[in-house]
């Protein structure tokens, strides 16, 4: 199938003291303002208060009687299910269409799917595609909002938030940090929504992988590129190993496991270059001792779980976002955004 991948024109940015205009999709971190994202991680924070706490909020049920579906073409574990539990938190019914088992399997097209879904009920959905630009295509073929759970070597812009959120934890702070993101740097739709967020919120974001696997200049923003690793770890508050795609190495365009693992895999003797209290992420899943160092992954830097649960968190803050009352307008429900 050939999607047609024209992006819509990015968001305005609203006037000092407004409210962050309403989203109705979530397809990209390109185009969303630095209010809206804040807005997001600020809301998430919230919820995960809620769920720690017990409180009201979540007694409330905001979205009782909304159906989230979820549409993968691709695997996944966190992804679909941090969905799935946000939007039980939230009081929504998740329901996963079994791409496997369904008509998709007889040639039926994205838009045909998806469109069989919004007339049985869909109120938004969660889409995860190979081919870069899905999102955006479902998004002309729908009038309930679309949530990008990955499309291709696009984006994935809930794992970002949720990266940023991880950060903002940790460290206090997103704005003036230097983060180091490391691997296949190209393919990764995680590296490229991550580079965008973290610029946009004000960190200095470094690049580095194998020659085949970095982008050409300015394909992530403002990112630096560079084939130094040790360049790019030096100082480093944040570090993000990416997984290694075996397909990728499989066909040559990476260098095998062992060779990988001895040049770019992290250990504790790479950390040392890093500031004292470095962050480590990984998106999952870890390829042990491949990209990280297994004992690393027990080390108290490492924050691969309390990334994990933070999925939570922000996908319940993008669903609420979408489909709470008044639509993409429950920006009141967000605490300050202070620290970043």
């Amino acid at each position: 199938m050939s999607l047609s991948l024209s992006m819509p024109a990015p968001a305005v940015m609203p006037a000092p003291g407004d409210a962050p205009p309403a989203l109705r999709h979530l397809l990209g971190i390109r185009g969303l303002t630095r209010s809206q994202a804040e807005a997001l991680l600020a809301e998430a924070r919230s919820w995960k208060a809620a769920r720690a706490g017990r409180l009201q909020a979540l007694s409330r049920r905001p979205l009782a009687g909304r159906r989230i579906v979820t549409v993968f073409y691709e695997p996944s574990t966190r992804t679909m299910t941090s969905f799935h539990v946000a939007a039980a938190a939230l009081g929504a019914e998740a329901v996963d269409l079994p791409v496997s088992r369904s008509s998709v399997q007889k040639g039926e097209r994205l838009d045909d799917t998806l469109e069989t879904l919004e007339s049985l009920g869909a109120d938004a959905v969660v889409l995860r595609h190979p081919q870069t630009g899905a999102a955006h295509y479902a998004a002309r073929h729908l009038s309930i909002p679309v949530i990008n759970g990955g499309d291709g070597t696009g984006e994935h812009p809930t794992q970002a938030l949720t990266d940023a959120l991880t950060i903002l934890e940790r460290r206090g702070r997103v704005a003036g940090l230097k983060v180091a993101i490391l691997g296949d740097i190209r393919h990764s739709r995680v590296a490229r929504s991550n580079a965008l967020l973290l610029e946009l919120l004000g960190a200095e974001v470094w690049l580095s992988g194998p020659a085949a696997a970095l982008p050409p200049a300015g394909a992530f923003g403002g990112a630096r590129v560079t084939l130094n690793r040790d360049e790019a770890l030096e100082g480093a508050d944040v570090v993000m190993a990416l997984r290694v795609q075996r397909e990728r190495q499989a066909r040559g365009l990476l260098p095998p496991p062992g060779a990988y693992r001895s040049r770019w895999g992290l250990d504790a003797r790479d950390l040392e270059r890093c500031s004292p209290d470095v962050v480590l992420l990984h998106p999952g899943p870890v390829n042990r001792d491949v990209e990280v160092d297994g004992r690393l992954l027990e080390d108290p830097r490492c924050a691969v779980l309390q990334q994990v649960a933070n999925g939570v968190a922000v996908r319940m803050a993008v669903l609420h976002t979408l489909l709470g009352q008044g639509g993409g307008r429950s920006w009141s429900t967000c605490s300050s955004a202070a620290g970043w």
